[in-house]
This record gives C-alpha cells, structure tokens and sequence, in this order.
C-alpha cells in the first residue's frame, strides 16, 4: 500500500467544514474511479503535533505508487470534473507539507527470518 500525507492549514476566511466537504468530494471521486482506494481526514487535537506540520492531515492510500501517479495525472490536467472537484480544496488550503510512505515490508522487499 503506497500512503500519500498531506498537512495544511486553512487559509484566512476559510471555513473549516467547507474544506472538509470539499476535500471529500474531491477524493471520493477519485477513489469512485479508482484511482484511490480509501482516504481519511484528521484534524490536530488540542494543539498537539510536531513544529511546522497543519492542522489538518489527509491521508491517501492506493493499492501501489502506479495508482497515485495516476491520480497525479489525472489532476495536473487541470481541467473538466476533476479540476472542478480540486479547485476549492487548494483554494483553501496553506502551508502544505506532504509526505509518501509504504507498507513495510511490502511486495518489493521480502522479510527473512
């Protein structure tokens, strides 16, 4: 499982529920086209992360890093539902740290005993 971080915080006026809205229409049709496999939302509580990292985090997971990229380029098109679906979530967003994990160990690298 290839797994996509996004932390941002919300950029002055934004409204925290419309963001989440927005976010989940976004990655719930990329995740009806099968580009995602699942997504979740999760804002920080009382405060409590490490320096430099937002309020919120999204985390995305595809089955494996040929599905992310084709839900980057399915994005970086810029145009027609998708961009329709992506404007208001990076039209609200700042301050954007991202991170790309795996499963581990994964199908690329055996554990021995």
């Amino acid at each position: 499982m290839t797994l996509y971080h996004i932390w941002c915080d919300l950029k002055d006026g934004s409204k925290d529920l419309e963001f989440v809205r927005a976010v989940h229409a976004y990655l719930g049709h990329l995740k009806e086209q099968g580009h995602v496999q699942s997504y979740r939302i999760t804002r920080r509580k009382f405060g409590f992360s490490p320096p430099g990292l937002g309020d919120f985090h999204i985390m995305v997971e595809c089955e494996n890093l040929g599905r992310l990229d084709d839900a980057f380029a399915l994005v970086a098109t810029r145009g027609g539902r998708i961009e329709e679906l992506h404007r208001p979530v990076y039209s609200m967003a700042t301050h954007l740290t991202t991170a790309l994990y795996r499963d581990f160990p994964d199908g690329e690298r055996e554990m021995k005993n």
